[in-house]
């Protein structure tokens, strides 16, 4: 790791905070960060319950996972520089408390839209929480080992989190309305500030810190347009105008951003530091592997319930192998990192045993037996623990003190442009397949056009569709349903297997395997 000592005068150096309490101040921020996770994972789950009860169709069951996503990373900048800058502990607290409000509003949601609405305030208080989490590790433990240790235990929280919302989620539905997933947030969220409060040490201003507004707006607007732009190119086209458009704006305010990044004496992140290929490489490999995990998790949550019958319980615990896989991975995969093997070989695997998985999907059938899932799960939650705590650690490596929450800001920003792109393409590629494989249906053709037009709207119309038919036709018509998902969701899965191995090999070609050698000064 280098030391940038070009401008920034010695006020910037943080001096290391006390070390009476680093495991109490580490259970804290972990169980805010479970929040968040569980959040994420317990709205997939519930996806095929809202498909019926907000009547949501696929474009709204996106809608409702890519509201937080949005929120989320245009925000996620702005939320990890104000820590820095004005306090990480305020931040926390202020991002738990409007969290467990949003949460009790999106429990009252009667529409899709409302849902929709909460989803982003939620996404907007992940954008404070999430970052501050990273960067209040990253500053209580700075020995390079503690820290790859903490931090591995922090992406192990990431598969707590994949287990316990779904398994909390089916749970939660098989015993009251869906609203209740969210309810049951709150409690989690004031828990992490009362712990806050009590454990994790005020972090001052600094003398002369100011905000750089201009980089805060231009960094929304560009992550902003970036992400709603993906959210909307599967409907409006890739190639539509509005598409390009969208583009075309956070290219240029991308580009705004570093020219003014560049000029100002406080920035609000060192643009320099993507010239170290230790934080660009390692952001790129995050951004690969969650843009695989969250097409995947869209579909199979879809593929458990509709397609195999299980009800959202029995979904949760069948999903708990993925989970406690990435759980062993990060803290494997952290520790093996920091010996001479290093981090490329270790994110490299990792990103290989993610493409293996999502090969081995896309040949099962609706059939396929539990136990085969679960090999399957199991080499993709390795394959992301392998890959995105040692990458994390990467990326944390590289940054400063006081630029701790712009760093894990960056980083929380790959994995939400990953993932809502994931969402994006590999939903837009199951769509259209789905779409097409019903309409090239002689027997759904024989239909009346108003059930041909709610067939194509999500898989759970489909099977409805399918259910009213007369007996004579329902067999077939559910078979015509179920092989037009699977023809998406193999589809997707090869998409996803594609980009985790041309991520592995461009980690290979670029990623450092060590932090360079910090010379004397």
């Amino acid at each position: 790791m280098t030391i940038d000592v070009g401008k920034h005068s010695a006020r910037s150096v943080h001096p290391a905070p006390p070390r009476s309490r680093p495991v109490l101040i580490l259970t804290v921020v972990l169980v805010a960060a479970l929040a968040i996770n569980v959040e994420t994972t317990i709205v997939n789950v519930a996806l095929p319950t809202l498909n019926s009860a907000l009547d949501a169709s696929t474009r709204g069951l996106q809608w409702i996972v890519d509201a937080y996503n949005l929120a989320f990373a245009a925000l996620v900048l702005a939320g990890g520089t104000v820590g820095d800058k004005f306090g990480r502990r305020g931040t926390l607290i202020a991002g738990l408390l409007l969290f467990a409000v949003s949460s009790v509003g999106a429990a009252l949601c009667t529409t899709t839209e409302q849902l929709v609405g909460a989803r982003l305030v939620m996404g907007v208080s992940a954008a404070l929480i999430y970052p501050t989490t990273l960067a209040i590790i990253t500053d209580t433990f700075r020995d390079p080992k503690q820290r790859a240790a903490a931090i591995g235990v922090w992406g192990a929280v990431t598969g707590l989190g994949v287990a316990m919302g779904p398994i909390l989620g089916g749970a939660l539905l098989e015993t009251f309305w869906w609203g209740s997933l969210f309810l049951a947030l709150a409690p989690i969220a004031l828990v992490a500030v009362l712990g806050t409060v009590l454990f994790v040490p005020a972090s001052g201003t600094l003398p002369g810190t100011r905000l750089d507004r201009g980089g805060l707006l231009l960094s929304i607007v560009m992550l902003g347009a970036l992400v709603y732009t993906i959210i909307e190119a599967p409907d409006r086209g890739w190639a539509s105008t509005p598409t390009l458009f969208g583009f075309g704006v956070a290219l240029l305010s991308g580009v705004g951003f570093v020219w003014w990044e560049r000029r100002v004496d406080d920035p609000l992140i060192d643009v320099s530091l993507f010239t170290n290929l230790r934080f660009s490489a390692a952001s790129g490999a995050v951004t690969v592997a969650f843009f695989a995990l969250f097409g995947f998790i869209f579909l199979i949550t879809q593929f458990f319930q509709l397609l195999q019958g299980f009800g959202p319980l029995e979904t949760g615990v069948r999903i708990l192998p993925v989970a406690l896989s990435i759980a062993v991975g990060s803290v494997l995969g952290t520790r093996i990192a920091v010996t001479r093997i290093g981090t490329k070989v270790v994110v490299f695997i990792g990103l290989l045993m993610l493409t293996a998985a999502f090969a081995w999907v896309a040949v099962i059938d609706v059939d396929v037996p539990y136990l085969q899932v679960a090999g399957q799960m199991i080499l993709l939650g390795g394959g992301l623990g392998l890959t995105t705590a040692p990458a994390t650690d990467s990326i944390m490596g590289v940054v400063r003190p006081e630029q701790a929450g712009a760093g894990s800001a960056v980083n929380d920003a790959t994995r939400q442009i990953g993932g809502t792109l994931g969402v994006a393409v590999v939903g837009s590629i199951f769509s259209t397949l789905y779409i097409r494989h019903l309409s090239d249906s002689p027997l759904l053709s024989a239909a009346p056009e108003a059930a041909q037009a709610v067939a194509r709207e999500g898989l759970a119309q489909g099977l409805q569709v399918a259910a009213q038919a007369p007996p004579s036709m329902a067999g077939a018509l559910r078979d015509t349903v179920n092989d037009a998902f699977m023809s998406g969701l193999h589809a997707g899965c090869l998409t996803a297997a594609a980009v985790c191995l041309v991520g592995a090999f461009f980690v290979l070609a670029v990623l450092p395997a060590h932090p360079a050698k910090v010379m004397p000064v």
